[in-house]
């Protein structure tokens, strides 16, 4: 074999080696980072971390059950899997509905102190547990992308469920973490007029952005070639891409009002993601479409990932109060 040849060979061979590990250890992300939590249908267990941190929601929560309030239902997503959502109807909601959509490996229960906010203003409240949470079917967690699409037949329950005296319904979604990324994407699509504003509250700027930065974070790793090879293997085994997950794509086409909250020491989701993601969409449109108005967005000081509320309760519900209060009527 001549020297050229062998040099060749050589080059092939690692070369070969080469996307074998990296495709090798993209397996191994994808896996790690999509795979459900184990505890993931332990309802008890998630009530008990509730209860412990804001340990005031335990009478609300009997209050409820106690007068059989708070229901459960279930519908079946095209693809055949089987989705939980609780709901309780507000005392004077008339048609009023918050759509609240929890974080990552997180179920509705992690959500239920937000509800109450938009439950002691009157609202009806409606928790959907995302694709492979809490008690909704589903092998592998979506990122937030394919949830989209979920929530959006959430909103049509909704509508059925909750429509006034005149038929109508007037509906805030708000996320956290995951659930804001989930919510940003929604905002991207076309909506029924029932859809009045949202709230993300330290949601990603795409899932690219995010999964880099905990690649980096935990493991001390650049990008490529891991996160290039997990995000093939993403399209090949479930049909959408890191990059193509993105709600500051989404955001770009909304016009809808949004809230944008963000803790200014989240190193879980860098705090200075709010910023292009506001900046994605920094205004919407009046009702008669003729002006434009700036979205509000407010970084919470000090504040870890998803904490914003928990360290702020009454500025956080006095926020919102007012923000969803100019829409939602």
């Amino acid at each position: 074999m001549s020297r050229i040849n062998k040099i060749t060979v050589t080059v092939a061979s690692v070369f070969a080696v080469f996307v074998l590990l990296s495709f090798g250890a993209g397996w191994f992300m994808l896996d790690y980072a999509l795979k459900p939590a184990a505890d993931a249908r332990d309802m008890g267990l998630r009530y008990r971390r509730m209860y412990g941190e804001y340990p005031y929601m335990r009478h609300w929560v009997d209050s409820l059950n106690k007068a059989k309030a708070l229901r459960d239902t279930f519908i079946v997503m095209p693809g055949g899997c089987r989705h939980h959502a609780v709901y309780a109807r507000g005392r004077d909601a008339r048609g009023r509905t918050a759509i609240i959509v929890h974080g990552y490996k997180d179920s509705y229960v992690g959500m239920l102190p937000l509800a109450k906010i938009y439950a002691d203003m009157g609202y009806n409240i409606m928790l959907p547990d995302l694709h492979a949470h809490g008690l909704s079917d589903g092998g592998e967690i979506q990122m937030g992308w394919k949830d989209r699409e979920d929530v959006i037949r959430w909103i049509g329950v909704a509508d059925s469920l909750f429509a006034d005296s005149h038929g109508r319904t007037r509906i805030v979604l708000h996320g956290v973490s995951m659930g804001a990324a989930t919510v940003m994407n929604v905002s991207g699509e076309n909506l029924p007029s029932s859809v009045r504003c949202f709230v993300e509250d330290c949601g990603y700027t795409s899932v690219w952005d995010e999964f880099s930065h905990q690649l980096a974070d935990q493991f001390g790793l650049p990008s490529f070639p891991v996160l290039y090879a997990a995000s093939v293997l993403c399209k090949l085994r479930y049909g959408w891409t890191f990059g193509q997950a993105a709600p500051v794509r989404q955001l770009a086409k909304n016009e809808t009002p949004m809230l944008y909250i963000h803790g200014s020491s989240d190193g879980y989701v860098p705090s200075e993601m709010v910023f292009p993601l506001y900046n994605a969409n920094p205004v919407y449109l009046s009702p008669d479409g003729k002006y434009r108005h700036f979205n509000d967005i407010w970084i919470t000081p000090g504040c870890i990932h998803a904490k914003s509320f928990h360290s702020y309760p009454r500025q956080y519900t006095e926020r919102v109060r007012r923000f969803v209060g100019r829409f939602v009527r």
